[in-house]
């Protein structure tokens, strides 16, 4: 029989061992390793972050998988356990454009939530305002990978909820958070240079490439890219998203680049919208059935409060 050794170990002969020349040489014992803090968030319970609910689906029979945008982790999945049941103190906590406070554990893709309580004031979002707000989620699902924290776009999306709310330009809400989620994911540009670093100047026109900046027009060269005052190209480099005279180009231009980086996908709040068009307008005396005459009843928001599952 042969006998195994310990490549590791070194080997001690001792002659006056019987039945063998060799015997392992003890090895001292290997200190016990630091313990080290796991990373926040992972495998463990996180308390009180900000965050939205941006959109949940049923799981199971009782309960609910959540898409929420944080401030401080990002995107995430979170499983809600219970939050189906008729008396889930989870049902009225968990609305859309509403500040929360969440809590979670787990380490896995999907985490489970323990906690959620309003951090703020009711905000209610109605009608056009509403669909904006619907819009803008549907970028962050679109756009954002998960479990990658941006904390600019998530004050960024804090102020959008609040100027929807207010309603005095949806438009130039919606551009500036346009701009602001293509600049933080890496598909922003220069508005105010040309590649070659030239000044863009007003009275020109441009073309923007949807993977590059603005070039000037040249009427003897294929037409690429979004056409574009250099008015309008330097409204967006100084953020005046509220110029009604270059709004329709910035929309234009806007839109066509996060649809080139959505490949192309229609956006169902968009769809949503140009359905809602198609419909005739309602008399002046109509009132749709438990709501005013200008759009359906939305329910009061509940009354602040905290839920535990």
């Amino acid at each position: 029989m042969s006998n195994s050794r310990d490549p590791v170990a070194p080997d001690e002969i001792l002659p006056d061992a019987a039945g063998s020349l060799f015997r392992r040489t003890p090895l001292a014992a290997a200190p016990a390793p630091a313990r080290q803090a796991r990373p926040r968030g992972r495998g463990h319970r996180v308390d009180d972050v900000p965050a939205f609910l941006i959109h949940s689906y049923p799981y199971r029979e009782t309960s609910l998988i959540l898409d929420v945008f944080t401030r401080s982790h990002g995107r995430l999945a979170l499983v809600a356990k219970g939050a189906k049941r008729p008396h889930s103190a989870l049902r009225p906590v968990l609305i859309a454009f509403q500040r929360l406070s969440l809590s979670w554990s787990g380490a896995g893709e999907i985490k489970t939530l323990v906690r959620a309580e309003w951090s703020g004031a009711p905000q209610r979002l109605q009608g056009a305002a509403a669909m904006s707000g619907w819009y803008l989620n549907e970028l962050l699902l679109r756009l954002l990978g998960r479990d990658d924290p941006h904390e600019s776009l998530y004050d960024a999306y804090v102020d959008a909820l609040s100027r929807l709310a207010a309603q005095p330009r949806l438009s130039a809400a919606l551009r500036e958070f346009e701009w602001r989620l293509l600049c933080e994911i890496g598909y922003g540009f220069d508005p105010a240079a040309t590649g070659n670093d030239e000044p863009v100047q007003a009275g020109m026109r441009y073309r923007v490439p949807l993977e590059a900046g603005p070039e000037p027009e040249e009427p003897e060269a294929p037409q690429l890219g979004t056409p574009i005052t250099g008015e309008s190209l330097l409204a967006l480099a100084a953020g005046r998203f509220d110029d009604v005279a270059a709004e329709p180009e910035l929309r234009r231009l806007l839109r066509e680049r996060l649809d080139y980086h959505m490949n192309g996908r229609p956006m169902a709040t968009r769809q949503v919208l140009r359905d809602l068009r198609s419909f005739p307008p309602l008399r002046a005396d109509a009132r749709p059935p438990g709501g005013d005459a200008g759009g359906p009843a939305e329910p009061d928001p509940p009354h602040p409060g905290k839920a535990a599952d």
